[in-house]
């Protein structure tokens, strides 16, 4: 009896450790799978690759499938010839086809507040004086396809509807979703494209020129695909949201980018996060935020303040500038500026940084350097450099001799040659 119970007994151990191993081997598998994910999203850079909970953002959360169908059901579509001074109004859902040449033409979206109107540029060229040539006032969402070549403008000063001030070329105070497998031409004498809410854009090819603001939005921008040729008088991309600063981000999956800019390249209030696409940017700062957070891409920099810059304009969100991927090159003008500034922690966990300037990195709170490459006027380190701890110190300001530490070149905490600490 005794013999019996013990040989039971070790029948159901033996059962045990073999169930044991299958459920290891595939927690094992899994764990494969994931970091196997990881790899992709480094190598890609694309957000739909992007391993889980790498990104503040799920690409899946910021698109619809209809908003990443680059073109139009037409078979029910209303269809426009525009003529001069004309006023289209358009007051329920469905699809609307724009065509041909205008001045002073402007297009009123005036539907119910659940209704999806989609708006077709076919070869649409018009020049309006002082308003909008498109002005969404009330919908759930409009949609601009872009189907054909089509050109954009406003040549004044802006006049105000009532207590809204117009100031876009196209002008949206709803959803607004732009698209399209042709371009479109936007100039502007004060902003290109702005959205008094969220703002996606998954495809087409968008020139704009604005003596402010490129593209604007105040709650988001975001951007799965397209091309962009950006010129600025302030800032290429810039989101805020006034009333609720945990909003006013910009996300960006992917998209060919060149951005001229007289102030930020991109501008966002709280978070900007950057998981793939060819980003180049010159202006004043390349990219601006309260949190940075770059997953992927291939970035190039041309700044003469900063180049990265996390400050803290966001209650919502910690400063930090946090790199897990990408290609990121950082070029800076002569003088006071920093390649890769945040007012508190700068996080390296992957990704190839070369940053090129008098002052190449500066944080006011700590620096990991967890992972990836950083190159720093073309020596690669294994610290992060701090421009704050190390300063501008000592007699020699531009010099990189040694320091009353002994040492040279940067981090010195006061040395003569070297960068000591800040005024």
């Amino acid at each position: 009896m005794k013999k019996t119970l013990l040989k039971s007994i070790g029948i159901l151990c033996a059962a045990a450790a073999v169930c044991a191993a299958l459920l290891f081997g595939r927690a094992a598998i899994a764990s494969a799978d994931t970091q196997a994910a990881s790899v992709v999203a480094e190598s890609s850079g694309t957000a739909s690759t992007v391993a889980a909970g790498t990104g503040v953002y799920s690409y899946d959360e910021m698109f619809s499938e209809r908003d990443l169908k680059q073109t139009a059901d037409l078979s029910d579509a209303v269809t426009y010839t525009v003529t001069d001074g004309q006023q289209i109004r358009i007051t329920e859902a469905g699809v609307y086809v724009l065509t041909g040449t205008a001045s002073e033409m402007t297009v009123y979206v005036e539907a119910e507040k659940d209704d999806k109107v989609q708006i077709v540029l076919d070869g649409l060229n018009v020049t309006n004086s002082n308003f909008p040539v498109i002005y969404a006032k009330t919908a759930d969402k409009v949609f601009v396809t872009v189907s054909g070549d089509s050109t954009l403008a406003v040549t004044g000063s802006f006049v105000s509807d009532g207590d809204t001030n117009t100031d876009g070329v196209i002008f949206s105070k709803c959803d607004l979703v732009l698209n399209g497998t042709a371009s479109l031409t936007v100039n502007s004498s004060r902003n290109g494209i702005v959205c008094k809410d969220d703002l996606k854009i998954t495809g087409g090819t968008y020139t704009v020129s604005a003596a402010s603001k490129a593209i604007q939005a105040n709650d988001s921008i975001r951007i799965a695909d397209g091309t962009f040729h950006l010129t600025a008088g302030t800032d290429g991309l810039h989101a805020e949201n006034s009333d609720d600063d945990s909003l006013g981000y910009i996300y960006i999956a992917g998209g060919t980018f060149t951005v001229q800019a007289g102030d930020d390249g991109i501008h966002a209030v709280s978070v900007v996060e950057i998981d793939g696409g060819t980003i180049t940017v010159k202006a004043s700062e390349g990219i601006e935020g309260t949190y940075i957070q770059i997953n992927g891409g291939t970035l190039n920099i041309q700044a003469s303040d900063d180049g990265v810059n996390a400050a803290g304009k966001s209650s919502a969100y910690s400063v930090k500038v946090e790199i897990n991927g990408g290609d990121i090159t950082v070029v800076m003008g002569a003088g006071d500026t920093d390649g890769i500034d945040s007012n508190g922690d700068i996080i390296v966990n992957g990704g190839t940084i070369s940053v090129t300037g008098n002052s190449t990195f500066d944080y006011d709170g700590s620096a990991q350097l967890n992972g990836g490459t950083i190159y720093v006027n073309g020596q690669q380190v294994s610290t992060i450099p701090n421009q704050m701890m190390g300063g501008r110190g000592g007699m020699n300001m531009d010099g990189w001799g040694s320091g009353n530490s002994g040492s040279s070149g940067w981090g010195n905490m006061g040395g003569m040659g070297g960068r000591g600490g800040r005024w």
